[in-house]
């Protein structure tokens, strides 16, 4: 979605500026704001290069690849993911939007049969978008349909992460009422290659102190592989969330990007995400092609490029774009190493790594959806 827009843009130094004038240039036009609630983006890769380019990554350490690739609330590429090897199963996954109170959270649903997960997926998605059914009573019932599957995996993305930019403080207050609720329905707790280490660690913290593991996910929207992943013997994807579930077990490795200043990668992913793709086919090509808008023109929400913005839209934006590219590439890392908090520093060495136990509240020391 894009309702992130506005907010970032305030924020951010020089465009913040430019952005305001453009509002105030809108507003005297059309009477009202631009909506950013109904407008959506498409990242630059299909699913099949995202899963290619996750296979190749870990089949350049030398290790056998299971990849799990998930869209927001959709299945579709993954029933057109191909992999040639035929013994090996490629997971039907997605990432789950479950609307919770005033908020939400990002669950990854791994590995649904392939016979139901159309089924399975409408019904989870239909939840999402209904506002009428949002209650803690259905939302239960469809955790434990999930749970009665045993190859399925379900792992609660990013937890700590205010992504529904509520205030730390109203998250914090979100995730103990959602655990409460419902973590006990929850497989693992993810670390996540795109968020600080301190959070993360965080994570980590938690998850020990409610006994549940922990697995890794991306939100990697770039072209660039995921920076964490999990280690197993298991022989199959089905075998590696038993290893979660029923065993509780789960060892993750960071890769050597993750030790890169995060705002960094996330400048180089921005820019990936606006770049010119002159060898991809039509509809991908180009960054305006893949963000869709409505501006209230009878249209409906269609491809900026529609917009008449052929060029990528006003100079000030097209300069923005070049600027985050500028300040994402190599360059710019020692000035984002020198501003990296104390905290984020990813340490050489986990075993030395001082792990706190976090104070649960009136949570409980564990969660375990066997006792249900």
């Amino acid at each position: 979605m894009l309702d992130f827009v506005p907010v970032y843009a305030d924020k951010l130094p020089i465009i913040a500026h430019f952005w305001q004038k453009e509002k105030k240039k809108y507003f005297a036009r059309e009477g009202k704001y631009p909506n950013f609630d109904t407008g959506y983006w498409s990242p630059p890769l299909t699913g099949q290069m995202v899963y290619d380019i996750e296979k190749r990554q870990i089949e350049d350490i030398g290790l056998e690849p299971f990849v799990s690739v998930t869209d927001h609330d959709c299945i579709e590429a993954n029933l057109g993911l191909s992999e040639p090897n035929s013994e090996k199963t490629v997971p039907i996954s997605l990432e789950w939007t479950v609307p919770f109170e005033y908020g939400f959270f990002h669950v990854g649903v791994h590995n649904l049969p392939k016979d139901r997960a159309v089924e399975l997926s409408t019904t989870l998605i239909d939840y999402t978008f209904d506002k009428s059914r949002h209650s803690n009573e259905e939302l239960t019932e469809l955790f434990a349909m999930l749970n009665e599957l045993p190859q399925v995996l379900v792992i609660l993305n990013h937890p700590i992460w205010d992504i529904e930019m509520v205030g730390k403080e109203r998250h914090e207050l979100l995730l103990k009422n959602f655990i409460r609720e419902h973590g006990r329905w929850i497989h693992a707790f993810e670390v996540n290659g795109f968020r600080s280490w301190s959070e993360n660690k965080a994570v980590i913290e938690l998850a020990e102190a409610l006994g549940i593991p922990v697995a890794t996910g991306g939100d990697r929207h770039g072209c660039k592989p995921n920076t964490v992943i999990n280690l197993t013997n298991s022989a199959s994807f089905e075998e590696f969330v038993d290893e979660i579930r029923t065993d509780k077990h789960s060892e993750i490795a960071l890769m050597p990007e993750y030790e890169r200043p995060l705002h960094s990668r996330q400048l180089q992913s921005f820019s990936e995400i606006l770049s010119h793709y002159p060898h991809f086919r039509e509809g991908r090509k180009r960054w305006f092609d893949r963000v869709f808008f409505d501006i209230d023109n009878g249209k409906g929400i269609v491809p900026l490029s529609t917009h008449g913005w052929e060029r990528g839209g006003p100079a000030w934006l097209r300069i923005a774009i070049w600027t985050l590219g500028f300040l994402g590439s190599p360059a710019m890392r020692p000035v984002f190493r020198l501003a990296r908090k104390k905290d984020d520093r990813v340490p050489v060495d986990g075993a030395s790594t001082k792990f706190e136990s976090p104070d649960l509240g009136d949570l409980p020391a564990r969660l375990s959806s066997e006792t249900i």
